[in-house]
């Protein structure tokens, strides 16, 4: 296999994040990550999180969190509950309309990829842990920043717009 194979295998999954960040954003009107947030509060007790918790699980900074929150609070799919005993402190619930949404969306590829992953062998999971790691080297992209989720760039920028880089490109 040659570098372009390489490139071209990479582009493959690349596309995939993007169109099925669009298809989602387009047929349930939410973004990934606030797919990923809504999904949290799903699997959490009572279906309520505070914002750090959510923002810990999505690895993403405060601010970011909180636009993800207002966003999906405007559009009715979670509410600010005050904490009994201190009301200065909120929970962020998932609303049963918020709930549908979730119950309509299909499995995510991150989903898809965590399943998949499990049914390996580990040595085979090793590999594929060592040739990422090798790529990651090769482009010396140790540096950069990743949610351990698959969002694009593209997502996370539309949550929190004055950080977007108009000076890269998607390869």
């Amino acid at each position: 296999m040659n570098s372009t194979e390489i490139l071209i295998k990479i582009r493959k999954i690349v596309r995939a994040i993007n169109l099925e960040s669009k298809k989602i954003q387009k047929e349930y009107g939410v973004s990934i990550p606030q797919v990923l947030c809504l999904n949290y509060l799903q699997e959490s007790g009572n279906y309520q999180a505070t914002q750090s918790e959510i923002k810990k699980f999505l690895n993403l900074n405060a601010s970011t969190t909180s636009g993800i929150i207002n966003r999906l609070e405007n559009k009715g799919l979670i509410a600010r509950l005050p904490r009994s005993g201190d009301k200065r402190k909120v929970n962020i619930a998932l609303t049963s309309q918020g709930d549908k949404v979730l119950n309509r969306m299909p499995f995510l590829l991150h989903d898809q990829l965590s399943r998949k992953l499990q049914h390996l062998h580990p040595e085979k999971i090793k590999n594929i842990e060592e040739s990422l790691d090798k790529l990651i080297e090769i482009l010396e992209i140790n540096h950069i920043e990743a949610s351990p989720l698959l969002a694009t760039e593209e997502d996370l920028n539309e949550q929190h717009p004055e950080k977007t880089n108009h000076t890269s490109s998607q390869w």
